[in-house]
């Protein structure tokens, strides 16, 4: 299958996730479902934007009492001729004119004068969010900043989009996680980024086993994943250790792609468990990997968590060969120029793709034209 045709099979066949209402906490990295709206004004009432004094009518003033914020408001309304010390952001009496500052105030003798001008340093009801305004849109991301909003709009939960769990299988007997790896072994460098794309990609890791080769155990963690996409790492390829399509078939999986022409990650498959869950199989050579996890995982994730993707364009500033036959994916980066491929792009190498900022998509029998670039995580 073509680079471009596996990528739209990948998005088509992922169905976003229904909308669930999530304590806040848990709502960071998710797309809103609905509106974000203002269940109360900000101010809640009209309040004091310095520490100062509220006054009525015109000075001098007596001073009749002290508003503090978070205590009792003053009790009734100031008359023409009186003013109460006030703090920011306590709410200012009834009758008050305006907010005279302390560093213009002249206070003594239980008075208080200086210039004070209509309206000024009163910050009212609802002037910065009137109350059912929707202040972000559905499928807004909700950053920390969004969270912070949302608390300040009287929100304990939000509606959104849940991020898809991912479970991820890296699978070999070849393969170590810790240390330095002995000779015929290699350290895993695939399972360390995923996590990155995944969240990246709008999903997250809902855990990660390592299995040793062979059938059964691959068979076993794929009967109840318990995740919306499962993630094998190595064992996609048909060589005496990939029983991925085996076991799958096994499952009476559906394969949506089995190969992909693209260099790397040729060695890449997508299926469906009965019942939903998704299945990609990604090549055991890191940076094949991150093509596939790029072609294949990254569309489902998107499209499962409702999280737009970007399309960029640009031109290639170096010398690149094309395939006559496979898209490649070449690591770049961007420069006022142009994206200026960086080398080291060897399937077993993440090298280049460390220096690179994006991944420049060369179609088969390229002519200097501009080309697509994929933003890296």
């Amino acid at each position: 299958m073509s680079w471009e045709a596996a990528r739209r099979v990948a998005a088509a066949n992922a169905r976003p996730l229904g909308a669930v209402p999530v304590p806040l906490p848990e709502a960071l990295g998710c797309r809103l479902a609905g509106p974000l709206r203002a269940l109360v004004p900000v101010p809640g009432v009209d309040v004091s934007a310095m520490d100062g004094y509220a006054v009525a009518g015109a000075g001098p003033w007596r001073l009749a009492g002290r508003v503090l914020a978070g205590g009792a408001a003053y009790p009734g309304e100031l008359a023409d001729g009186e003013a109460v010390e006030i703090a920011t952001g306590a709410p200012v009496p009834a009758g008050a004119k305006a907010v005279l500052p302390y560093e213009l105030a002249e206070a003594g003798a239980g008075l208080v004068d200086g210039p004070a001008e209509a309206g000024r340093h009163i910050r009212r009801r609802g002037e910065d969010i009137p109350e059912g305004a929707a202040v972000l849109g559905a499928g807004a991301e909700v950053t920390p900043v969004v969270l912070g909003l949302a608390a300040a709009l009287g929100h304990d939960d939000l509606l959104v989009r849940p991020r898809p769990g991912v479970l991820v299988l890296v699978t070999g007997d070849e393969v170590v996680h810790r240390g330095l790896p002995a000779p015929g072994r290699v350290r895993d460098a695939i399972g360390p980024f995923l996590p990155g794309l995944v969240a990246w990609a709008g999903g997250r890791i809902a855990d990660t086993l390592h299995l040793p080769d062979g059938p059964e155990p691959l068979r076993a963690a794929l009967a109840a994943p318990g995740a919306e996409v499962v993630v094998v790492c190595g064992a996609s390829s048909k060589g005496p250790a990939d029983h991925l399509r085996a076991v799958l078939a096994g499952l009476g999986a559906e394969v949506l792609v089995d190969g992909v022409a693209v260099r790397p990650g040729h060695p890449q498959a997508l299926f469906r468990l009965p019942g939903g869950p998704l299945v990609a199989g990604l090549p055991g050579n890191p940076f094949a990997a991150l093509g596939a996890a790029l072609t294949l995982l990254v569309p489902v994730l998107r499209r499962l968590a409702g999280t737009p993707a970007a399309r960029e364009s640009g031109a290639l500033a170096g010398p690149v060969r094309a395939h006559p036959r496979d898209t490649r994916l070449v690591p770049v980066r961007r420069s006022a120029r142009g994206a200026v491929p960086v080398g080291h792009d060897r399937p077993g190498s993440l090298w280049g793709a460390a220096l690179a900022d994006a991944l420049a998509v060369v179609p088969p029998g390229w002519d200097g034209e501009q080309v697509e670039l994929i933003e890296l995580p």
